[in-house]
């Protein structure tokens, strides 16, 4: 063997070498980031693709093609809210002490309220420090439309948390909906004289011949507005995770006797959970279609950034600033964790909230990430995640009084120390009320402006930038929640450790499986003694088996 060969050889084996160590890279890389990074391709590739087409000028019908990739991604989402919130709140709370349950259902509001208060004072000193107000003009032709009162709104907020039908809350809420009536004040009738008065109008044969046209002259009518009950088509979020919840804590207090429901819940969250572990790689194809097409029924960019660019700017600027600094230096502050890593293992998540502009429908991705991911016990996700879905809209609030104040501003109204202070609280009791849904905050925005005197038609002046900021806020949401959880899981995590069984010599959980008997109280196993009890009091043999 000459020495070229042995040289050709070494080369050989190195470069081999690199190549499988740079494919196991490849490979493992792959399997923890890959879709992940097809999420992230996906959005850039939606962006690029929706302005690339505008410039075809697509026709209403040729959009609605265009986007039909993107529907289907949102409807397979919002298939899997309804059993996924009820399985997860039941059988999380089911499988908890009551005291611990308690305990982590005080931190979590308790946390959510704070987060949210802290997003609306960032806001709030953003937009009076930028004054994007002075920007924007005003439209003088634009129409407003008569919108709820705050009471109207409150009042719908509360009754949508008891909810008359359940299977009704599943795909519509109650909305209280303004009818106009006519109220005419009358006219004075003189006695012995007609109202009616005589004009003359030309003959349509001959326009030479004028003939007289009676008409009645009445003034305008008063028109005043009745409130009658109505409907929504959204899922009723809010009841349906009250209602849930209840059921969870009380089959935690009925023992064995609530068992087999528990475990049927417990079941059916795992089924939800491998559905959506097979839809997952759907979602990069469908955030495609689903971002290109908002770009490609969006107005001109270039007149929305003259008129909003700077409102835009503040927006987004409040959520970043809330979003990658003060929530993770709370997480710091709380766990002593890096807040970054933990974010690493929520992207794909905050991707589907950027795509979707839906905490709601995130929620099971959200999910599957702090299980997967970041190792969040599953009884306290359970528990946190749907709670946060419906109350914790900490991006909504920080827009809600940012969009007030900038509305003040293109009306040109001083707001003073207590109106500015009103709007902060309005605005974080108004996002508790906001559903889960895209454009929520808009209807929510009503109460936040009658609070304060400001006019509710000028809502229509943001509307233009409202769906690309509604993801940005979106996106604000769904990290709350998941740090929340991070949080609340250190907080608790003594209170979810697991405890040393007791020591019975009948009871034995291998006999009786189930999807987490870990969670299930000593008692509820006692099988056989049960057995023994009825046979000596009734004679009767029974065979009792888990289900």
């Amino acid at each position: 063997m000459t020495m070229w060969e042995r040289v050709r050889r070494a080369l050989l084996n190195s470069l081999s070498m690199t190549f499988l160590h740079v494919w196991k890279w490849v490979r493992a890389f792959w399997h923890k980031n890959g879709l992940l990074t097809l999420s992230m391709l996906s959005v850039a590739t939606g962006c690029l693709l929706g302005f690339l087409l505008r410039a075809l000028e697509m026709t209403e019908l040729e959009k609605q093609y265009f986007a039909f990739p993107g529907e289907l991604l949102m409807r397979m989402l919002k298939m899997l809210i309804l059993p996924l919130i009820t399985s997860s709140l039941m059988s999380g709370l089911a499988t908890m002490d009551s005291k611990a349950c308690g305990k982590m259902g005080v931190i979590t509001i308790t946390y959510y309220l704070w987060t949210t208060f802290m997003a609306v004072t960032v806001g709030i000193i953003l937009v009076v420090s930028i004054h994007p107000g002075a920007a924007a003009q005003k439209d003088d032709y634009s129409v407003g439309k008569v919108v709820l009162s705050s009471a109207d709104a409150l009042l719908d907020l509360i009754r949508n948390m008891f909810p008359s039908n359940l299977i009704e809350a599943s795909f519509q809420q109650y909305r209280s909906v303004l009818v106009p009536v006519v109220k005419s004040p009358g006219f004075p009738k003189i006695p012995g004289k007609s109202l009616s008065f005589i004009y003359f109008a030309p003959d349509d044969e001959n326009p030479e011949i004028h003939r007289p046209v009676f008409l009645e002259l009445t003034p305008s009518p008063e028109m005043t507005y009745r409130t009658l009950p109505g409907t929504s088509n959204e899922m009723n979020v809010l009841g349906i995770v009250i209602f849930s919840a209840t059921i969870g804590l009380l089959l935690g207090k009925m023992g064995e006797r609530g068992t087999p429901l528990v475990n049927v819940c417990q079941c059916l969250n795992e089924a939800v959970m491998k559905i959506v572990s097979m839809a997952v790689w759907y979602f990069p194809f469908g955030i495609v279609f689903l971002i290109a097409g908002k770009i490609l029924e969006m107005e001109d960019p270039s007149v929305i950034g003259q008129k909003l660019g700077l409102y835009a700017i503040t927006v987004v600027s409040g959520l970043a600033i809330h979003g990658l600094v003060l929530l993770p230096l709370l997480f710091a502050l709380i766990t002593k964790k890096n807040p970054f890593a933990f974010i690493q293992g929520i992207l794909q998540a905050l991707l589907i909230a950027l795509a979707t502009s839906s905490s709601s429908a995130t929620l099971p991705i959200t999910l599957k990430c702090l299980l997967e991911n970041n190792g969040i016990d599953r009884r306290v996700a359970r528990f946190v995640l749907p709670v946060g879905a419906t109350i914790n809209m900490d991006g909504t609030a920080l827009y809600e009084a940012v969009a007030a104040i900038f509305i003040a501003q293109v009306n040109e109204y001083d707001l003073d120390l207590g109106q500015i202070i009103t709007i902060s609280i309005t605005a974080t009791a108004a996002s508790i009320g906001a559903a889960g849904i895209p454009q929520s905050g808009l209807v929510t925005m009503v109460i936040v402006l009658t609070s304060v005197g400001l006019p509710t038609d000028d809502i229509t002046l943001i509307i233009a930038v409202d769906w690309a900021l509604d993801r940005f806020r979106t996106m604000t949401n769904v990290l709350g929640d998941a740090l929340a959880a991070g949080i609340i899981a250190h907080v608790c995590e003594k209170d979810f450790a697991p405890k040393p069984p007791t020591q019975d010599p009948v009871s034995n959980t291998d006999k009786f499986p189930s999807v987490e008997t870990s969670h299930l109280h000593p008692k509820d196993n006692v099988i056989e003694m049960i057995e023994e009890t009825l046979f000596d009091q009734t004679g009767v043999h029974y065979n009792i088996c888990q289900v």
